[in-house]
């Protein structure tokens, strides 16, 4: 899942949304890109609860 986070955002806005995304959706992040405008991209991805078995 990619967002884009526009530069005029503050970084405790950005800092809520992506909190909101990793405890509610189970995502987790994976990238985040800088651009020179001041904007950023964040692709964050799904986090893996691995299972083990009790046999």
């Amino acid at each position: 899942m990619d967002i884009f986070i526009p530069r005029d955002l503050s970084r405790e806005a950005a800092r809520q949304l992506l909190t909101e995304h990793a405890e509610y959706g189970q995502w987790e992040l994976s990238r985040v890109r800088l651009h020179p405008d001041g904007s950023r991209q964040v692709r964050l991805r799904r986090k893996i609860i691995r299972v083990r078995s009790t046999l």
